[in-house]
Order: C-alpha cells, then structure tokens, then sequence
C-alpha cells in the first residue's frame, strides 16, 4: 500500500517561507511515480499547485505560484519538497502531495492515485 506523509506546515507571516516534504513510507519507492502538490482552502475546491515527473526533468507550476514555489524530489531519500517563498495570506490552505503512476508531470486531480493526509499551511497578514 502506497502511504504518503506530509510535514512542514506551519503558520508564517506574510512574505515569509516554508518548505514540505512528502516522504512515502514502507515498500512504497516514490521514483516510480509523477509527484504533485495540491492545495485545499476552506469552501473551494482542490486545487493544482506544482508537478514534477519521475526523474525531476520536468515541472509544472499553478500560475499563482509559479516564480515563488519550487518543486523538487529526492528519489534517494523516497522524498518530494516543495519550497513556498513570498507567502501570500492567500497561500492559506491544506496541502496535499500526491502521487501518479504516469510517470510524467500531471496537473489534474483525476490524474493522481495515491494522496498524503494533508499538512496545514497558514499565512496571516
């Protein structure tokens, strides 16, 4: 069974920063998976932040993120990051790793097969 665990969140001033990490536990080897990073805010809908292929090559960005938040995966450690600088009180919400078994980056929710529990991520004014 593939189990994803997020870490990280926290509660950070504006303009400040944080990273997560999605580490996959037990027998699960994250490289053969497409990883992303999806957020949740109270009363929306889930929704695309960051995306990266199996070997890193490629990554894709939510254009509300793109230029502050940057993805990355350690497939030695089982682990993805993703560093959020600049946070904006807007950047308020769960957030979600996931995994794919398409191989190359993918931004819909539809697309991904294994999900983390969520990490909570909160930036006041």
């Amino acid at each position: 069974q593939v189990q994803l665990v997020e870490s990280g969140g926290g509660l950070v001033q504006a303009g400040g920063f944080l990273r997560l990490s999605c580490a996959a536990s037990g027998r699960t080897f994250i490289s053969r998976f497409a990883m992303g990073w999806f957020r949740q805010a109270p009363g929306k809908e889930r929704e695309f932040v960051a995306a990266i292929s199996w070997n890193g090559g490629t990554t894709y960005y939510a254009d509300s993120v793109k230029g502050r938040f940057t993805i990355s995966r350690d497939n030695g450690k089982n682990t993805v990051y993703l560093q959020m600088n600049s946070l904006k009180p807007e950047d308020t919400a769960v957030y979600y790793c996931a995994g794919s078994v398409y191989r190359q980056a993918v931004i819909t929710t539809s697309d991904y097969d294994y999900w983390g529990q969520g990490t909570q991520v909160t930036v006041s004014s």
